[in-house]
């Protein structure tokens, strides 16, 4: 009995801590970085420079790769709540409070009870800034099925049963690969690449090259499927001797012509990976440049790699990737060619729906998750409206001042990263210089039977 009652008090005492009165106020998050090999090295990095301003550090590593600032829930990264400026005061002991355990105590109130009841104690979405140097692998995100086939099958590698569409807004230029080219292009590859026809079987390069036209839909796609597959497995002995070729044959005839973009960027993927399949890989998907403030989405089973640059990336909470080229990470070609949805074509491209003259809004065919993007001109002010959803917003420049509905006021200035709770209105001003600032939250279409 005794036992039981030292419970129901320390329960208690967990909710005053973490401040049951606190759920209709804005919280500061402490956020994690990520130092993959493929990140931009020290303070050149906006994920070393967020991560330091967040945290109140001083100086970046210059040996340290900063690949990604990650803010959410997501137990391999999670963020940390704070109350005014003294991080410790959210801690329990002498244990920092993780933002899915303030949030766990009441969802609802926190969340909106349309998303707690859809997600549980989870922010649906997981919000970051990436800064790449360095091509990150070929790969895909699972659909929910097989992401729960995965992590019951492997839960050191597939660590959550969650799927990952995903979209990634460019804060500089931005370079991706992303999904199949035409039958058309790859009609040109077949013909201009003579190291790639040597790996696939004759009388299916042969078949799509000149009966591609007259061929059935299905039928295209299965002579599409079939060559890339045989490419992606190759041996490596066979892959290696290829790439050998197409080296030695562009370095020839780049000294008598203009090479193309797509085979400027294998030269680039060769000096990064040599020998590595994704660059025969990389004729086969399109080519995508993004200027800053255009976005690009991914659904699940669609082939991806993200080359160079800096965005802001918003996805459903997972961290799921299945693997099969331009990677020292394990690789799982079979999965990957087993889950691709061949989809042909070059995708969409989003410029974003102006909600006012500082404000454009990304919202992808997905549940979990839409961004804003917000410039504002010195003392400017701009309003978000009440939604039934839970938002972060990340401050990458400037410094301001933003109002609730409830009459709190703080200042907000760049590094900073506020959760703000469902059915929440805030007001935003910048101050002395121009604010760059982005919000995430839950897709409005979510909302629509609201």
């Amino acid at each position: 009995m005794a036992e039981e009652d030292d419970k129901r008090l320390k329960k208690r005492k967990k909710k005053r801590l973490i401040g049951a009165d606190r759920r209709k106020r804005l919280v500061r998050l402490k956020c994690c970085v990520q130092n993959y090999d493929w990140g931009v090295l020290g303070c050149n990095s906006q994920v070393a420079r967020m991560f330091l301003l967040n945290s109140g550090s001083y100086t970046a590593d210059p040996d340290e790769c900063y690949a990604e600032f990650w803010i959410g829930t997501h137990k391999s990264g999670p963020s940390f709540v704070f109350f005014g400026r003294d991080y410790n005061a959210a801690a329990i002991g002498s244990k920092p409070l993780s933002l899915k355990d303030w949030i766990t105590v009441d969802p609802g109130a926190v969340l909106g009870d349309k998303v707690a009841r859809k997600w549980g104690g989870d922010l649906p979405f997981l919000f970051k800034v990436l800064s790449v140097e360095k091509a990150l692998s070929i790969q895909a995100h699972p659909d929910k099925e097989l992401a729960r086939a995965l992590h019951e099958a492997q839960p050191s590698i597939y660590k959550d049963d969650n799927h990952k569409p995903e979209m990634a807004l460019a804060l500089t230029g931005f370079e991706a690969l992303c999904g199949f080219i035409s039958s058309k292009e790859l009609k040109g590859v077949l013909s201009s690449v003579p190291e790639i026809v040597e790996l696939v079987q004759g009388a299916d390069a042969e078949k799509f090259s000149h009966d591609s036209e007259q061929n059935g839909k299905e039928k295209v796609k299965s002579l599409f499927e079939s060559i890339f597959s045989q490419i992606m497995s190759s041996n490596k002995a066979m892959v290696r001797e290829a790439i050998c070729k197409l080296k030695r044959r562009l370095s020839l005839e780049k000294k008598k012509r203009q090479l193309s973009a797509k085979e400027q960027l294998v030269l680039r993927l060769e000096a990064q990976y040599p020998a590595d399949v994704g660059i025969l890989a990389a004729f086969f998907l399109n080519y995508v440049k993004l200027k800053p403030g255009e976005a690009l989405y991914l659904g699940p089973n669609e082939p991806h790699a993200y080359i160079s640059g800096e965005c802001i990336e918003c996805m459903a909470t997972s961290d799921n990737v299945v693997r099969a080229g331009l990677t020292s990470k394990k690789r799982d070609v079979q999965a990957l060619l087993s889950m691709l949805n061949y989809k042909q074509g070059f995708p969409e491209i989003l410029q974003g729906v102006s909600l006012n003259e500082y404000t454009r809004k990304y919202a992808p065919p997905f549940d979990e998750f839409e961004v804003d993007r917000c410039i504002l001109p010195v003392a400017a002010s701009v309003s978000f409206p009440s939604v039934p959803g839970p938002s972060l917003f990340l401050l990458m420049s400037g410094k301001g001042t933003i109002m609730t509905g409830y009459s709190e006021e703080i200042t907000f200035q760049e590094g900073e990263v506020l959760f703000v709770p469902a059915y929440m209105e805030v007001s935003v001003t910048a101050a002395a210089t121009e604010l760059h600032m982005y919000r995430a939250g839950v897709n409005n279409r979510f909302f629509k039977d609201l």
